[in-house]
């Protein structure tokens, strides 16, 4: 007596002809498994970790956010505990809660995350003044609420314009200083007449 199996259904052979399929899609897939950069490497050693695309949110002891930053791509080095960010955009909060605005070609954040430097290009932003600080290196303390820079720095509030060898800010007193080769353009205040 010869055994005979019964024939598939239609359903059968529909789920073998789509693992058949999934199955050449696997091997065919180009992506394969995730790729990843090369590690970022420099004169300050091997990081511990690095990330691409990043927000960070500093705190307060109150628990509230004074500092955020947000960069394409962060380097932690351990052995300084220095964390190295590309292109960053900052927003550092006051006690009145208005917002100031930073950025720069490149920054760092000290030990313990504190203090921020901002090289290249660095400019500070300060939209409810309408006044902006334009200078090639950045400090700022978030601890203080102190902001200065020791290079050249050009302070805009237009139509006006002043520069200096020295800047300091203070955000939570909301008062900044120019000092040493101080150069201003003040246009005098022109007043519209009006009709008779």
């Amino acid at each position: 007596m010869a055994w005979s199996l019964p024939r598939p259904s239609f359903r059968v052979w529909l789920l073998l002809i789509l693992l058949a399929l999934g199955g050449a899609l696997v091997l065919l897939d180009p992506r394969g498994g995730p790729e990843y950069g090369a590690v970022p490497r420099d004169e300050a050693g091997e990081p511990d970790y690095y990330l691409e695309g990043a927000r960070l949110t500093r705190f307060d002891a109150e628990g509230r956010a004074h500092q955020r930053l947000d960069t394409p791509r962060l380097v932690h080095t351990p052995h300084d505990d220095v964390t190295r960010l590309q292109t960053p955009d900052a927003r550092l909060h006051d006690t009145a809660g208005r917002v100031w605005y930073a950025q720069a070609d490149s920054g760092v954040l000290g030990p313990g995350g504190n203090p921020l430097t901002l090289s290249g290009d660095a400019r500070l932003h300060a939209p409810e003044e309408r006044w902006q600080l334009d200078t090639e290196v950045l400090h700022f303390d978030a601890d203080t609420g102190h902001a200065w820079s020791d290079t050249p720095a050009l302070l805009r509030q237009p139509p006006q314009r002043m520069s200096g060898d020295r800047f300091d800010a203070w955000i939570h007193d909301n008062r900044a200083r120019l000092t040493d080769n101080v150069r201003g353009h003040h246009p005098p205040e022109t007043r519209e007449e009006s009709p008779p």
